[in-house]
């Protein structure tokens, strides 16, 4: 019977690159789904007899890994942020899912859209940005963005805008 920690340090040497299969067409990324990761993690984690839990627990999203052989067990945590509303919680949630179980895996993947998102954009100079204008499908996916959680710094990153167009996008709940 192997120990929790050799049997993570077997799962780690086989998953490899984690593939980027999920567009963001806001941004026209790729990142990893949660949903697409689990589904590559699964052979490897039943091949170790590794148990995964991702509950939501006092106000946290939760990932556990426990051996099957020992009970023995390891997680990772993200306290959720407080809010209103149930599609921004939703994503949300699917977000720190994905992130405390990279987290806890060591996972070497990077993800273009937590970059984007969290303003860490390698972009060239402002000029060379569009404008963000009004009425336009990029200004409607912009709101669409804000209204599922986005962040405002993101869109900042990639568009140039008038005083009067991020003020209204600020005012997006």
């Amino acid at each position: 019977m192997k120990e929790l920690n050799e049997k993570l340090f077997d799962l780690q040497q086989e998953i490899g690159t984690i593939s980027k299969d999920t567009k963001n067409p806001f941004y026209k990324s790729k990142y990893f789904d949660v949903n697409s990761l689990i589904k590559q993690l699964q052979p490897l984690l039943k091949k170790n007899r590794l148990l995964l839990l991702q509950p939501i627990e006092n106000g946290s999203v939760t990932t556990k890994i426990i051996c099957i052989d020992s009970n023995i067990g390891t997680q990772s945590s993200i306290l959720l942020p407080e809010m209103n509303d149930p599609q921004k919680l939703g994503s949300a949630i699917t977000y720190y899912r994905r992130y405390t179980l990279a987290s806890l895996l060591g996972l070497q993947a990077d993800d273009d859209d937590a970059n984007i998102a969290s303003g860490k954009v390698f972009t060239t100079k402002t000029e060379d940005k569009p404008w963000l204008n009004k009425n336009t499908p990029q200004f409607n996916k912009a709101i669409e963005y804000l209204k599922n959680g986005g962040n405002i710094s993101a869109i900042d990153a990639k568009y140039k805008m008038k005083k009067e167009i991020k003020d209204e996008l600020l005012q997006v709940n």
